[in-house]
């Protein structure tokens, strides 16, 4: 549930939600989106209040879910034209034709254009669920743990899109990795329990809550998580393992 939150959201900005798993995250996403209605209070988009307006909201907003939501038969390219002539119906083909030909090359999906969305990779699904998002120059990109379940490498590739196409939008993102909110953030909203705690820049919030050095380790398959823990704490023996989520090791150094 989200309790009593205020928050404002800045054009041309990236702001992070962050927070454990049951923070409030995905239930604000869904709030922000029009999934959930609000018990109390309301939210204005551009001026817009979505308890009258959801329908004029929406078609300047775009969204990646939490799990992508893809047809296995149907190609990158196809996806995009299908989510562009609902989105913008008003384009003519040869604008949307040359409107998808650009995002697929900014999300650097242009080699796959062909391929079907079920033998993609999942960083490559992430890609094309975040490209959707883009599509039709939404001015409201709300982006809902966009990196879940993708590899390293596909992560930072993922940051550099989000990062690029910031200019002319507003883009919320939730996420419960410190770094990917540190990297992509100009602000960071602190959740938990549904109710916020802090927000502010990364810098900000470093210089007022800072507990040290982060450090990130990419792990094989068959890393000693433990034999890891044991050398890094040989030389620093107040550092701890903070985070074992996926194919990273995160450790806070003193």
């Amino acid at each position: 549930a989200v309790d009593n939150l205020s928050l404002n959201f800045y054009e041309g900005n990236i702001t992070s939600l962050l927070g454990h798993n049951g923070a409030g995250k995905t239930t604000t996403i869904s709030i922000l989106t029009g999934l959930f209605p609000t018990s109390s209070g309301t939210i204005f988009v551009y001026g817009k209040d979505i308890r009258t307006d959801q329908e004029v909201i929406r078609k300047n907003m775009g969204v990646c879910m939490q799990h992508n939501v893809l047809f296995n038969y149907l190609t990158t390219k196809e996806h995009l034209l299908l989510y562009g002539y609902i989105k913008v119906p008003h384009c003519s083909k040869q604008e949307l034709y040359q409107e998808v030909k650009r995002t697929l090359k900014e999300t650097g999906l242009y080699s796959h254009r062909h391929k079907l969305a079920g033998t993609l990779s999942g960083g490559m699904k992430r890609k094309l669920s975040i490209a959707i998002a883009l599509l039709g120059g939404s001015r409201v990109v709300i982006l809902d743990e966009p990196t879940t379940g993708v590899d390293p490498c596909s992560r930072r590739s993922i940051w550099e899109i989000i990062s690029k196409n910031k200019k002319g939008r507003t883009i919320i993102l939730s996420t419960h990795h410190l770094d990917e909110a540190e990297v992509l953030s100009d602000r960071i909203a602190f959740l938990e329990h549904g109710g916020l705690k802090c927000c502010g820049s990364p810098f900000y919030l470093k210089e007022t809550f800072g507990d040290g050095y982060h450090l990130t380790l990419t792990k094989k398959k068959e890393c000693d998580t433990a034999a890891v823990t044991s050398l890094i704490q040989s030389y620093l023996p107040e550092a701890y393992l903070k985070e074992d989520i996926g194919g990273e090791l995160v450790y806070v150094l003193p």
